[in-house]
């Protein structure tokens, strides 16, 4: 089963939405080939076209089905490997870390569309405006709500207790705020923030996007 999974994901450095199933896919150790397609060249089309239905990243390749959409695959990941509890057990907790992982998935445009991810970058200090502020507002509560109910503790507590999709659908949020950032937290988010941003998993991309920018495809 795990031999036949593909997973075709766009630049480490540039791809949010890549993030989402390949973290998930490390932190729960569900084995797959990676195909990583390099973004915004002239051949980048063509190549995204040759893998993905939708001609966009990331998507799934399991035998001869294909499913392109990150939450989409997150889903279908939790329905393979049910003994791997990608959800939260929890009906209630799992109710929650849905409707979150779904308002992730479609709004935020302005967080999205102001602060582009670039992984590998630290330290940007842009100002994002109101619109970013907003955002940047509403994920602090959902972020809190979640982790005042079914977190752990202060320091050791991913948004649901253990790690889940819910907190692979927010860490592209991680890192954009590491680089655009700072951003006044509370202590209990800020100790979230980094147990994302340390997750071996998340090291793993982060040497990955910064092997692309070492490997210059990010200048002029």
């Amino acid at each position: 089963m795990a031999n036949d999974l593909t997973l075709v994901i766009g630049s480490k450095n540039l791809s949010s939405w890549s993030l989402r199933p390949w973290l998930v896919m490390k932190a729960f150790d569900i084995s797959f080939n990676e195909v990583l397609i390099r973004l915004d060249q002239p051949e980048s089309r063509a190549a995204l076209k040759a893998h993905s239905p939708s001609g966009l990243v990331p998507c799934l390749r399991h035998g001869e089905l294909a499913i392109w959409d990150s939450l989409a695959i997150t889903e279908y990941l939790a329905e393979l490997y049910p003994e791997k509890k990608l959800w939260p057990e929890n009906p209630s907790a799992r109710a929650l870390a849905r409707s979150m992982s779904a308002e992730m998935h479609s709004g935020f445009s302005n967080i999205r569309d102001t602060w582009p991810m670039e992984f590998a970058r630290e330290g940007a200090q842009v100002w994002g405006g109101p619109g970013v502020h907003k955002d940047i507002g509403r994920l602090q509560y959902l972020w809190n709500e979640a982790l005042e109910a079914y977190g752990t503790g202060e320091d050791t507590s991913f948004l649901f207790g253990e790690f889940s999709i819910a907190d692979a659908m927010f860490a592209p949020v991680v890192s954009r705020l590491r680089t655009y950032g700072p951003v006044r937290v509370s202590t209990r988010i800020a100790a979230w923030l980094e147990n994302i941003w340390n997750l071996p998993a998340m090291k793993e991309w982060g040497q990955g996007a910064r092997h692309e920018v070492d490997k210059g495809w990010y200048k002029g």
